[in-house]
């Protein structure tokens, strides 16, 4: 690694992980739900090409039982029937947010989503994907090792 970026900045990083406690309350206790917090983070770090997020976010879900077909096809999940529409939309959401530059969110992918989540699921939802969207900007500017972590 780089740099240890939590010694580095510890005031900012203990605003990042306050976000990422509100976050992954939401996947315990919430809305969204552990499984798809881990499709949604795995798949944004796909995109963004972070190795280290993609390892830790791929054990994870193993963890909360998703199952390896699920897992490997993500890249490719409108082209497989192994998502419920609930996730196609929160896959989307994503990717569309991630991407966003250029892009923008059109009203159609707004509705569509809109369709399986509450006001908050999907402010939640999308405060999941701006969290995971900071942790692959750190891991990949500051070279996290992946593969090394271990899930608790």
């Amino acid at each position: 690694m780089r740099m240890n970026y939590y010694s580095a900045s510890p005031a900012g990083l203990e605003a990042v992980l306050k976000l990422q406690r509100h976050v992954s309350r939401t996947g315990e206790e919430g809305e969204l739900g552990e499984g798809l917090l881990a499709l949604v983070y795995t798949r944004v770090s796909q995109i963004n090409g972070c190795a280290y997020c993609i390892d830790m976010h791929t054990k994870e879900a193993r963890k909360a039982g998703e199952t390896e077909q699920r897992l490997y096809a993500l890249n490719a999940w409108r082209e497989t029937p192994f998502y419920t529409p609930r996730e196609r939309a929160a896959l989307a959401w994503a990717e569309a947010t991630t991407l966003i530059s250029g892009n923008g969110i059109d009203d159609a992918l707004y509705e569509a989503t809109r369709e399986h989540f509450s006001e908050r699921g999907l402010a939640d939802l999308t405060l999941a994907v701006c969290t995971i969207n900071v942790w692959n900007r750190l891991s990949i500017g500051f070279a996290a090792d992946a593969g090394s972590y271990r899930p608790e």
